[in-house]
């Protein structure tokens, strides 16, 4: 899956944003990286029996958790000279 996902990424470094959305053939390539990524992602929860409905409780969850996070502050703390 990482390996996909680099290769998504690598066409996002050289073709750019701009190309993935006005770029039919930019496009397809990566789209066709993108369902790489989600079969080897869906291979994984099939793999591990995990049902949608633990995908989804966690899912929610961790965006609940990220949308209470205070980003600045623990980019502050984290590179707070000592």
């Amino acid at each position: 899956m990482v390996e996909e996902m680099g290769e998504a990424i690598a066409i996002i470094k050289k073709k750019g944003d701009r190309a993935i959305m006005d770029d039919a053939s930019v496009r397809g390539a990566f789209c066709e990286e993108m369902a790489d990524v989600l079969m080897y992602y869906n291979d994984t929860l099939l793999r591990y029996g995990i049902t949608t409905e633990e995908i989804s409780k966690a899912y929610l969850e961790k965006h609940a958790k990220n949308m209470g996070r205070d980003y600045q502050a623990e980019y502050e703390n984290k590179y707070k000279k000592d």
